[in-house]
């Protein structure tokens, strides 16, 4: 039986809403990479305590994104995928007016753990929708309007964080999340979803079927790597972007200004994204050419020596543009699997690949170590994680145009 979606237009309320969802989720998301050493500082930590530490609690939040990645993905397909959206936002919005509330390191610890289990949800459940409700020729220009939009929500947070202090950045973000949830309650559910949650013999959001079937775990692996580079880039080369700038002899470099403008290109590269894989009716062409993209920026990067910050920010926004990729990787992985498990593939895949970020630093401190410098530990990482993403896109299926009234047994 196949379902028709009522409403054709990518600026259907779903499409507005999860829009303007991931700008919330984006905002709080990115805010403690933008507000790391003022935040830090305050709490009394020296500066080397500062970068330690900092990668400390980024890890933490991206561990919270992977448990969260699992417990939501689960639910949206138990229970559907507009109570993720409403249960996530509520959480991560709570969680964060907290985080402007700490006073000491394990408070904040705690709570970035917090934040990350509600972030997770929001991006992932926001294309399952959309993708359901729109028919397949809308879906990569909707992922691509969804996300690009809600990428500006970290240039809101750059800009922010120069006018209030810290702990006033966290609470505008809860504010704001718990706004939006009141926006949540005109928005409808995915009839496809409705369809399958009658039938009782189907099994929904069972997290082990990812793994009980080899051809299926080989796909949920792959839909996970080819995110890699991605956080590498966010990650890595732009949150650490301060300590870089310096090996470089590079003054006057800093990672809130870094990060607003990747985001902001990260937004331009996702509506690029969106727009050429409808043209060339390819998931795989344009994950192919944005990977080209984010490698040229990435040699550009480390070829820098005594350079001006200006020129370094230009190649951290071209580092963005290549970035767009992700929502090439977040839809594809919406497309490859059935409506029974496609809320747990679509939330879960995002965070895994998000969590797979504090793994990425242990690397790259033992490959800098191993050199003995910061810039050969970036670019060797760099290229490991480079060459994972590429096999598995290689090796992936392609989607466009793929039917998503189907489940797995």
């Amino acid at each position: 039986m196949t379902i028709k979606p009522v409403n054709n237009s990518i600026f259907q309320l779903a499409v507005i809403v999860s829009a303007l969802g991931f700008f919330v989720d984006t905002y709080d998301l990115l805010l403690f990479a933008i507000i790391r050493k003022p935040s830090l500082a305050a709490l009394g930590l020296s500066p080397a305590d500062i970068v330690s530490d900092g990668e400390l609690l980024i890890s933490v939040q991206m561990i919270g994104m992977v448990i969260g990645g699992i417990i939501f993905g689960i639910l949206g397909d138990k229970k559907g995928r507009l109570k993720v959206l409403f249960g996530s936002i509520l959480l991560y919005s709570l969680a964060n007016i907290a985080n402007g509330m700490v006073t000491t390191l394990n408070q904040y610890i705690v709570l970035r753990f917090i934040a990350g289990i509600g972030l997770a949800g929001e991006l992932g459940a926001g294309i399952t929708l959309v993708s359901e409700l729109l028919p397949k020729e809308k879906r990569s220009t909707a992922a691509g309007f969804i996300a690009g939009f809600g990428l500006f929500g970290v240039v809101a947070a750059s800009i922010i964080s120069k006018m209030v202090d810290w702990r006033m950045c966290y609470y505008i973000g809860g504010v704001l999340g718990l706004v939006l949830l009141l926006m949540r309650i005109q928005v409808q559910e995915s009839s496809i979803f409705k369809h399958v949650q009658q039938e009782a013999n189907i099994s929904k959001g069972n997290f082990l079927m990812f793994f009980n079937n080899r051809k299926r775990f080989a796909k949920y692996m792959r839909c996970i790597l080819i995110g890699l580079p991605v956080w590498y880039i966010i990650g890595i080369l732009v949150t650490f972007s301060d300590q870089f700038a310096k090996a470089m002899g590079i003054e006057g470099v800093e990672p809130g200004t870094a990060i607003m403008y990747l985001y902001m290109a990260i937004a331009a590269g996702d509506f690029s994204v969106g727009w050429l894989s409808q043209q060339l009716q390819s998931r795989k062409k344009t994950l192919f050419i944005f990977y080209g993209i984010a490698m040229v920026f990435t040699v550009l990067y480390f070829l820098q020596h005594g350079g001006s910050p200006g020129w370094f920010y230009f190649i951290c926004a071209g580092l963005g543009y290549g970035a767009g990729l992700n929502v090439v990787y977040i839809t594809s992985s919406v497309e490859q699997f059935g409506t029974n498990l496609r809320a747990s593939a679509g939330i879960s895949i995002p965070n895994m690949v998000r969590g797979t970020l504090p793994l990425m630093i242990l690397f790259f401190k033992f490959t800098r170590e191993l050199f003995g410098s910061y810039l050969t530990g970036g670019w060797v990482t760099g290229l490991i994680i480079f060459s994972i993403g590429i096999t598995a896109a290689w090796l992936l299926d392609e989607t466009y145009g793929k039917e998503l009234d189907f489940t797995e047994v």
